[in-house]
């Protein structure tokens, strides 16, 4: 069956978490499969450029350029699942930190917001748990270890205020390509290339988290918990940080909808104005 043809409507309000999982339960597991997929892409990309086994060992890549392909290779799946069926109509948050950044600007219904982080947790563990099946020690030993996180050897502020900035980053190019007329369409390929620069410019194997359940999920199979509290903390703070600013400046009527790519022809399960955008005159 189509995914089209399930009727989608946005929360009431006063909907209980009972209507949000029977309204929208669809959403939230297509969040969680496009979170899995996108683990599997960096566990694999991650044990391909790092693996002391990788067949791509034995041509000495430099540090720059096997970052540099990392990043080509996540951003791709990045992109890849924006545009996939599902990415289209679950909005393809794939970050909780981005989630909670359109809730603290009221964008969307606070079972919506709960379900879809707790769907990105689960789909990233689920993610990272596959990859270890198919890679087993070649993702689990050092130096992939299941490409976790760490602060690396800058030490932990500057890890803290460089996964402040990238975050902030991101959700400012998000808010701002996604709601203008002229650039929505394009906002799939300008989250691909930050996703690449971030990690070209990464000190760390593993690149700029931006992404609590990412962290969260390599760490529990790693069983490494050095700094995870940086990669909670402060996406969370330069996301919403990123969309208070937005809404302060542009105002909130123009988030017009949460989905990071509005394609008009997938079912919206938000309280969607996007259509608006189509008529706004403003650039």
């Amino acid at each position: 069956m189509a995914l089209g043809t399930f009727p989608v409507t946005a929360l009431r309000s006063s909907a209980s978490l009972l209507e949000a999982v029977r309204l929208h339960w669809r959403e939230y597991f297509m969040e969680a499969v496009e979170v899995a997929a996108l683990m599997l892409c960096i566990c694999f990309a991650g044990t391909l450029f790092y693996g002391r086994d990788s067949p791509l060992a034995i041509l000495g890549l430099s540090w720059v350029t096997r970052s540099s392909l990392m990043g080509a290779i996540v951003a791709a799946a990045t992109f890849l699942i924006m545009l996939s069926p599902f990415g289209r109509r679950s909005g393809a948050h794939i970050n909780p930190a981005l989630t909670i950044a359109y809730f603290s600007v009221r964008r969307i219904h606070h079972w919506d917001a709960i379900s879809y982080v707790l769907s990105q947790f689960v789909g990233g563990i689920a993610g990272v748990y596959v990859a270890s099946l198919f890679l087993g020690r070649s993702l689990s030993d050092f130096p992939v270890l299941y490409v976790v996180t760490l602060p690396g050897r800058n030490g932990i502020v500057f890890a803290f205020v460089a996964e402040l900035v990238t975050s902030f980053v991101l959700m400012a190019v998000v808010l701002i390509s996604s709601n203008h007329r002229m650039l929505a369409r394009f906002s799939p390929i300008f989250v691909a290339l930050v996703t690449v620069l971030y990690y070209v410019f990464s000190p760390t194997i593993a690149g700029y988290s931006v992404n609590p359940a990412r962290s969260f999920s390599s760490a529990v199979f790693a069983r490494l918990w050095q700094g995870i509290w940086i990669y909670c903390v402060a996406p969370v703070l330069g996301m919403v940080a990123a969309a208070g600013l937005y809404t302060k400046v542009a105002g909130l009527g123009r988030i017009y909808c949460v989905k990071v790519f509005h394609d008009l022809h997938s079912p919206c399960p938000f309280d969607c104005h996007f259509r608006e955008l189509d008529k706004s005159t403003q650039q």
